[in-house]
């Protein structure tokens, strides 16, 4: 919407999309920490699942892939062909866009897996906690063998590695050449 409307505020969002990427996660993990305590969502699964969906980085990589893989020329001839905004979405724009989308659904994951602050701050039941958290906790338990905590650190990446392995086939180049005529 951002890379092929025109609208009034659109430099504006861009501006604050861009400031939030300059914005440390850390810098928000307390206001986040307060504000799912008054949502009763703290010791949820939710509380780092919902602050985890929302990606600065996300929205601009997403920004700039559409705005360089999808050809308004494209758009354009749907239009005239009497296809409606939401068919040309779901239909034209979204599969052009899935190599962009997985890309930005791998990097969120991969920062969510990964985070460590967020889950220290949100969840106390210990059946709730991430692999980040085991790993340290595996550390005052097994500081003299460092094999063990090696170990659970492979383990803990295998998810990460399928899901790779999986979402490889949808990382495709040129979708769209000779959708349009030069």
């Amino acid at each position: 919407v951002i890379s092929k409307f025109r609208f009034p505020g659109r430099r504006v969002l861009l501006i604050v999309i861009m400031i939030g990427l300059l914005m440390p996660v850390a810098l928000l993990t307390v206001p986040l920490y307060l504000l799912f305590i008054k949502l009763h969502l703290v010791n949820t699964i939710w509380a780092v699942i919902i602050p985890s969906m929302v990606s600065p980085f996300g929205v601009f990589l997403g920004n700039v892939y559409a705005d360089s893989s999808v050809p308004t020329e494209l758009l354009e001839a749907a239009r005239i062909d009497g296809a409606g905004e939401f068919r040309i979405f779901s239909t034209m724009v979204l599969r052009l866009l899935a190599p962009a989308m997985v890309t930005i659904f791998l990097f969120i994951f991969v920062a969510t897996w990964n985070n460590f602050l967020l889950p220290l701050m949100m969840i106390t039941d210990e059946n709730l906690q991430p692999v980040t958290q085991g790993l340290y906790g595996m550390m005052a338990y097994f500081a003299p063998d460092k094999g063990a905590v090696m170990l659970a650190s492979v383990i803990g990446v295998v998810p990460l590695v399928i899901l790779f392995l999986v979402l490889q086939r949808y990382w495709q180049s040129g979708l769209a050449a000779g959708a349009v005529k030069g």
